[in-house]
């Protein structure tokens, strides 16, 4: 049985792979601030977890931080 501290520092949806997802935000969200590393990280959080934790509501998660972040930098063909 994985003990509570575990699941709090190290869940299982955040340690697969080589890396930890805190890991890959920082990388992933470097030069980036304000609204646009929100989005960017919380889009990589939803797909690097959506197979071991919740399935297509974390995709969905991350379309919708995906588009969010589209309509920020301007993009005209954003989703609505």
């Amino acid at each position: 049985m994985v003990d509570k501290a575990d699941r709090v520092n190290h869940p299982a949806h955040y340690t697969a792979g080589k890396i930890e997802c805190i890991d890959a935000l920082a990388a992933a969200t470097s030069g980036l601030a304000g609204i646009e590393a929100v989005c960017t990280a919380n889009a990589v959080k939803y797909l690097w977890r959506w197979k071991y934790k919740n399935g297509a509501e974390d995709l969905k998660k991350a379309q919708w931080y995906i588009s969010r972040l589209l309509k920020e930098i301007g993009d005209a063909d954003a989703a609505t």
